[in-house]
Order: C-alpha cells, then structure tokens, then sequence
C-alpha cells in the first residue's frame, strides 16, 4: 500500500485523465485499485484501458474510489453531460441514496442521503447533509442549486462525515468538484434547446497567462417556461431563469507552493414554485363563493393551477476562495479561505387560490458566511498517513418577513363564520361578531377584524461562530490491513434576536376570556330575569344563592349560557397570526452554546488485489438550531417563568424556539470488488440519530422539534459490468428500513415505533451505456439510458392542522397520499473526433407523475395541498470542444 502525494503537475495530469476516461454510467462508478508498486504510477495511466481509475477526495486527500473504505458515489463529468443533469436536483436520479426534495420557493431544496436530511426550507436550521464547492461549504440551499459549472465529479459521501467536514454533516456530504485552470489552452462551448421553450447555453475558457500562471472563465444561462399553467394570473410557473459566471486563476510553477483562488457569481429571478390542491373543504366552500378558483384535487398532474399573482424568486450569490498548498517534504500545508454571500427576496400566493385571501408573503433572507480551514497531511514511515487540521466557521443570517391579510380575506372569513352569499358582498357575520366582542369587552371593533393590510412584520437575526479541530490517522498494521482512527471537536455557538409584531386585531384578542365573560352574563342576565333583580343582572353573591337553592335550575340555566357563549371559541382557527413573543427575553436569552466530539474506527483489509473489505464505526453531530419563523414559540418547560413574569401575551402557546444538537451513529459493513468484467460495492449500515431535528412545514411556518431517535437498518448495492469495450450495463440498489424509536412529542403527536414517511423502502437505478467508435476518422456514437424507481411510500407521517381532532385523525389525513417513482431518461450522442458533440436528450420519457410533498392548505381548515414533480422533458443539444 502506497500513502505517497502526487506532485503538483502530475496532480493536473491525473485529474484530467480521470475525468475524461472514467466510466459515464448514471452513477456510482466503481473503480479498480490503481496501487502497484512503483511510487507515482497514478500519474502514469493515460490509457483508455485504465479508465475505471477514479480519482477522489472524500477522504480530503487523493484515492482511488476502489481503495477509499468509505461508502461514497461518484458521478463524472461526462455524466453530468449525457443525463443533461441541470442542478442538484436531479442528481437523485443517479444515486439511489440520494434524495432531493424541491420545495416552497427557487431557495428551498432539501436533500436526503439514506433518508436523513433537513432544514432546507427554515433559515435557522442548517442542513443534515454538507454541500461542499471545491471545499468550501455552502451552508444553504439557496447558494446550492445552480447549474452545475464546469464540474469534474460530484462525490456523494453516505452516512455522518463530522471527523473530517466538521459540525454539519451528520448525514452526509455532497462534495462538488471544479475543474482547474489548464496550461493548455483550451475550452468548450454548448447550446442545447428542448420543450418548454428551454435554452441552456454554457462557455468554458482556459489556458495560460505565463508559465506558472493559468485562468479559466466559464458562464451560463438557463431559461425555460414553466410547466404549471396558472389560470388565476395568465402566466406560467416553475420556469428556469438564472445564470452564472465563474473565473479561476491558478498559480503552479513546479515548486512547493500552489495557489487556487476562484471567484463566482450566479442570479436566480423565477417564478416559483406552484402547488396543487388534493383535498378540499369547507373552506374551499368559501374560497367559490367569493369567486376563487382551486385546483381540481381530482385531477393534480392538470399542471393547472390558481394564483392572484405570481410567487417571485429572486436569489443572488456570489463568493471568492483562495486555497494554497505548499509541499514541506512529504508534508502537505492546505488553506482553504471562503467568504460568500446569498440573499434571497420572494414573495409567494401563500393561498394558492385566485382569491386574494392572503396579499403578501414576503421574505428577505441574507447570509454572510466566512470560512477557513487550515490542515497538514503526510505520511510518517512506510505505514502512516496523517492528517490533522482545523475549520473556523462565521455566519451572519438577517431576515425580514411579511404576511399580510389581501382584499378578499375579511369576505372569506365572514363566510366561514356563517354568514350567506350575497351579491354584492355583505359581511354582516363578520360585523356581529365584531359588535358581540366588543360589548362583551367594551371595545370599538367595528370594520377591524380581518382587514386589508394586517398581518405579521417580522425580522430574525441569528449569529453562528463555530471551532473545529479533527484529525485522522491510517495506520498499516500488516501489508493490506489499514487501521484508521479519527476524531473532531467541535465548538459551537449561536444567538438569536427577534422582533415579530402582529397587526392582526382578531388574533390579538383573548377568546377565552371573552367566552367566559359571555357565559357569566348570561348567568347574570337569566338569573336576574328570573329573580326581578333590579338592573336585570345579578351578582355573584346572588348567582351563588340561587344554585345552592335550585341546583337543577341552575345546571339548566348554565348549560344555555355555555352553548350561546361556546361558540365564540370555534373562532380561533381564524386567528393563526397571533401575537408574538419576542427574544431575548428574561426567560429566554436566546443563545445557544454546544461542543461534540465526533470519531471515527475503521478497519480496511485488502483480501485481494481485487477485492477490499472494510468495518467502521462513526460518529456525527449538528449543532443546535433555531426555528426562525412565525411558529417560533417557547419551550413548554419555559413556560410557567414566562407566565409569572408577566410575559405571555395573548393567545401564547408553546411550541419549539429551538431544537438541540443531534447525535448521529453509524455501524458499516462494505465490500469493495473489481474485475475484469465487474466492479461492485456492497454496504450493509444500521444508522442512528438521537435529537434528529424534525422541521415540518405548517402552511404559514415550521414546527421544529427534535425527535427521541430515529434508526435506519440499510444495504447499498451498486455495479457496473463491462459487457465489451464499448458496452456497459450499471445496477444501483438501496434498502432501507428507517423507523422512530422514540419521538413522543413530534408536531402530529407521538410517532415512536412508526416507519418513518417519505423514505422509500427500496430505490433503484438501471442504466446502460453504449460507446462506440465507427468510422476511421474516430466519430463515436454513444447511447446512454437510466431507469430511476422508489418503491411506493407514503409522503408524510401526518398532518398537524388535523391534530385538534386527535392524533389518528392528524396520522389519517396523510394516509391516502403516497408517492412511487418510475423514471425513465436517455441520450443519444453523435461525438466527431473533431470535437463537436450532438446530442438527443430526454428526461422522465415516461411522464412518470407523483406528488412530492403535501402540507396543510393556508387559511384553508381542512384541505391538503402538495407540491407535483417535473413532467417529462427532452431536447437537443450541441458541445463544441475545443
């Protein structure tokens, strides 16, 4: 076994073979061993018989993919390409482990690996699963799914990775890798055109600026018109508009000193993202009479669907990074310096009718982050290899929101209360109901409830300084056996400032209180009647006196008070917008401080030059996470200090601030194979994570909570046969069995013992590619197809805006709604030796259909909506290589 760095030239030279050579199968490429024994034979396999020799850096140090002991997929450049793979998110249709989800908004991804994975869509919340650019972590989503540029490989690294990526990788990491600037001048251009009047075009340049000194500069645009027709404003939704820019400079004279520094920037303006209804209610009623329209939950692949104005995106990131390595020997100094920044302005139809029930649902979410990472690495003898290091992280979050009641609500919310369908509208319910509270509370409420213009005004601001220290040493106890242990430490702090008010008059009045006052005048009054006290009302002292003397008389006078008063309370479903307390307060300081050691024990024996096996144990950690949304609400625990320190305003409930750290633990079993005709991978895991931080969209916030323990038993398969030269078939299998043990006080009641929703027992990826040269002059044709499947499952555990009718009717709301995935994509290319590439494309050829979430209707008691996939796409496409 040979630990030995690459030289810096020869590091460029190795890159580019593997990328251009590796197998473009529609997933994890398998790779052989590349270890003879001579020192530096990596750099000396150029043939194209070597091209299953896959260099990787998920380890942050340079492996083949056949001797990482580590469960990772990687999927190459090529094919990026032939799948016409756009973001992130389609991603998941190569690697079966991997899930994204798209979700509210062009910000909002959510990504899954072995069905852990969360906080894309609340920004307090940093996800499960790392997303890495050429090192540098990118700590949102919203700085996550642009087009994929002049991208080498993406390596998917399965199960906690905190030993070496730190404090928010508990799941997994997704590393995206770059090309480097070349010293050969050089670069490619491509145009591809498809239905939904799409356009995607991409320009890459590079070459040298003198002998030491190499640039690249590479830009894109993707447009495309929306597939949801929206009926309600005449337009389109869930298009494609962004483009990007990206240059490098790379400074490599041979010596010891290499330097990368890389500078990008990308804008996203999209409408974004539709939902469809899939159950209707008495609200829908409403939502008619006032002359909206709904989706007919029917028929939810119509891609109809209805809005009074368009749900805008428009997200802007930019960053700059600098890595240096400097060779000491066979020592290895690595700086990775990053500064990034990310804003993203949207305003989303919250209501997702043509009614103007809400008017405004406006956010603007920005994010400064620095970073820095330090490591050294080398080796010690013939049997050690080190590496030890640390990451300073820096984050600043400020977010502004609005959500504001439109001109249609107070009409709505009269019929709801009961009053009739009138023309012109009449909103006499409304009104009575504003007479009847404010006699009973001696206000003037006439024409304020539910008016124009009222909602919540809120602003967040959450500062994160974290600490990471990790190392990691191999260790050859004999030839072929590899000992590796590894630890990190990690600091982590936070804190949290809010400043939320509620301009909502209905949802700031105490309905409880105005019940009793009009139970107890009843009493007074009927009692009064009774006894010809003078005024007509009694009083208490006399109230008493006449239930002590008529006990059956006064239960009878009672239950009426009760059941004209009563109905003041079926009202608060209406007031969902209710005051808000802020932090810091003197209960609450609105800070968080957590430190972790996570580790790593693994053992890797080579049984054969053709085949390894590996044992491992590790550990992973997420810090804590605030829940910066409307649905932030104290602690149950807090409570009672809240109270006596006259704190709690009206209509105060408890709720999740924030959730703790989580935990995460995984025990592996993997089986790494190469043949001549076959390579395999085989993973048996049973992972778990304590405090997982379940973050469930409400409607109109998140409810955040951590979970006691959730337990996924898994086995990952994946292969690739070479049937000829020019043909190979691929097969990618992944079984899961993920369960909550414990989760008593989840957002829908307790779910401990329950299979966890949304994580599909079995995934499978299919795909075949057939490469062939056919004429002298070196033309190639090359057929490449994928079949991606996910076994039926069903979207989520429950629903919270059914739990007032228990925890089974929140559970039965969501049992109907599963989702089954069958996708079908293919290419057909036409490759000149000349370097001109043509391409026939298309993705989802089946038209495969399914819902990808659901989540209760806003302001619509009783409904469901959800959130449909991509239809089928296709298209042509034109690569220029030169």
């Amino acid at each position: 076994m040979n630990f030995k760095s690459i030289g810096r030239t020869a590091t460029v030279r190795t890159t580019l073979m593997a990328g251009a050579a590796a197998l473009a199968l529609p997933t994890a490429a398998v790779a052989q061993d590349a270890g003879a024994d001579d020192e530096g034979v990596l750099e000396e396999q150029a043939e194209p018989e070597m091209g299953n020799v896959i260099i990787v850096t998920a380890t942050k140090r340079e492996q083949t993919l056949q001797e990482i002991p580590v469960a990772v997929s990687v999927t190459t450049a090529e094919t990026i390409e032939r799948a016409q793979i756009r973001d992130l998110k389609d991603l998941q249709t190569q690697v079966p482990s991997l899930r994204v989800n798209q979700l509210q908004s062009s910000a909002n991804t959510n990504f899954l690996i072995r069905g852990f994975g969360n906080g894309a869509n609340n920004a307090g919340i940093e996800p499960s699963v790392g997303v890495f650019v050429d090192g540098v972590y990118r700590s949102r989503t919203a700085s996550q799914i642009t087009d994929l540029p002049d991208v080498q490989r993406v390596e998917v690294l399965r199960g906690p990775q905190s030993t070496l990526f730190g404090k928010n990788a508990s799941a997994g990491v997704i590393s995206i890798v770059t090309k480097d600037p070349q010293f050969d001048f050089g670069g490619s251009v491509e145009l591809a055109y498809g239905n939904y009047d799409a356009i995607v075009g991409k320009g890459l340049v590079t070459g040298p600026i003198t002998d030491s000194i190499a640039f690249s500069l590479a830009g894109g645009v993707n447009k495309r018109d929306g597939y949801l027709d929206d009926l309600g404003t005449g337009n389109d939704s869930n298009g494609r508009d962004r483009w990007f820019t990206r240059g490098q400079l790379l400074f490599d004279n041979g010596g010891p000193l290499s330097l990368r520094i890389i500078g990008d920037y990308d804008k996203i303006d999209e409408v974004c993202c539709g939902v469809v209804n899939l159950r209707q209610s008495a609200a829908s009623g409403a939502v008619f009479a006032i002359g909206g329209q709904i989706p007919n939950p029917n028929d939810p692949f119509a891609d109809v669907i209805y809005n009074n104005f368009d749900s805008a995106n428009d997200i802007e990131n930019w960053g700059v990074s600098a890595q240096a390595d400097y060779d000491i020997g066979d020592f290895t100094l690595t700086s990775i310096t990053a500064y990034r920044e990310s804003r993203a302005l949207t305003d989303q139809d919250s209501d997702f009718t043509s009614a103007d029930l809400i008017g405004r649902n406006f956010a603007d979410v920005g994010l400064e982050t620095f970073t820095q990472e330090v490591r050294l690495s080398g080796e010690i003898g013939d049997r050690i290899n080190f590496l030890l290091g640390g990451f300073y992280f820096n984050e600043d979050i400020d977010q502004k929101n609005e959500i504001f009641f439109g001109q249609d609500f107070r009409e709505y919310a009269n019929l709801l209360i009961g009053g009739p369908v009138t023309s012109p509208p009449n909103d006499f319910a409304v009104q009575s109901i504003e007479a009847t509270i404010g006699a009973l509370s001696g206000q003037n409420y006439a024409g304020q409830f539910f008016a124009p213009g009222q909602g919540l005004v809120e602003a967040y601001t959450l500062s994160n300084e974290a600490l990471s220290i990790f190392g990691q040493v191999d260790f050859e106890i004999l030839d072929g056996l590899v000992l590796t242990l590894g630890a990190n430490y990690t600091d982590d702090s936070k804190e949290v400032a809010t400043n939320v008010l509620s301009t909502d008059v209905f949802s700031n009045i105490d309905l409880q209180q105005v019940r009793d006052t009009a139970f107890n005048f009843g009493l007074a009054s009927t009692i009064g009647g009774i006894l010809n006290v003078p005024g007509g009302l009694a009083d208490a002292a006399t109230i008493q006196a006449f239930a002590q003397a008529n006990p059956a008389g006064f239960a009878q006078i009672a239950a009426g008070s009760a059941a004209a008063a009563d109905p003041l309370l079926d009202l608060q479903p209406l007031q969902f917008l209710p005051p808000f307390l802020n932090v810091p307060n003197s209960v609450e300081d609105g800070k968080t401080s957590d430190n972790d050691w996570s580790w790593t024990a693994r053992l890797a024996y080579d049984i054969a030059p053709s085949l390894n096996v590996y044992v491992s144990y590790a550990t992973g950690f997420k810090a804590s996470s605030f829940n910066l949304s409307r649905d932030s609400r104290p602690l149950a625990s807090d409570l009672p200090a809240i109270v006596a320190g006259g704190l709690n305003p009206v209509n105060l409930t408890t709720g999740s601030r924030f959730a703790g750290p989580e935990q995460t633990e995984v025990a592996e079993l993997g089986f790494k194979g190469n043949w001549d005709v076959l390579s395999a991978n085989l993973t048996f895991f049973n992972q778990k994570i304590k405090g997982f931080q379940s973050n469930i969209f409400t409607g109109t916030g998140f409810a955040l909570a951590n979970a006691g323990e959730q337990e996924t038993f898994g086995i990952e398969f994946d292969s690739v046969v070479r049937v000829s030269d020019s043909f190979s078939v691929m097969a990618a299998f992944t079984y899961l069995e993920p369960e909550y043990v414990t989760f008593p006080n989840s957002s829908i009641g307790d779910l401990s013992g329950r299979e966890v929703a949304g994580i599909s027992e079995f995934t499978m990826a299919l795909g075949a590619q057939y490469d062939k040269e056919i004429n002298s002059a070196g033309d190639r044709i090359i057929v490449n197809t994928n079949f991606y499947h996910e076994a039926p499952v069903q979207i989520a555990d429950g629903l919270p805006g059914f739990i007032s009718g228990g925890q089974q009717a929140a559970f039965d709301a969501a049992r109907p709604f599963r989702r089954q995935v069958d996708e079908l994509s293919a290419s057909f290319t036409y490759a000149l030796a000349m370097g001109l590439d043509l391409t026939v494309w298309g993705r989802n050829l089946l038209d495969d259909r399914y819902i990808t979430t659901i989540f209760d209707s806003v302001a619509q008691s009783g409904s469901i909506s959800g959130s449909p996939n991509q239809p089928r796409t296709y298209g042509v496409a034109a690569k220029f290589k030169f």
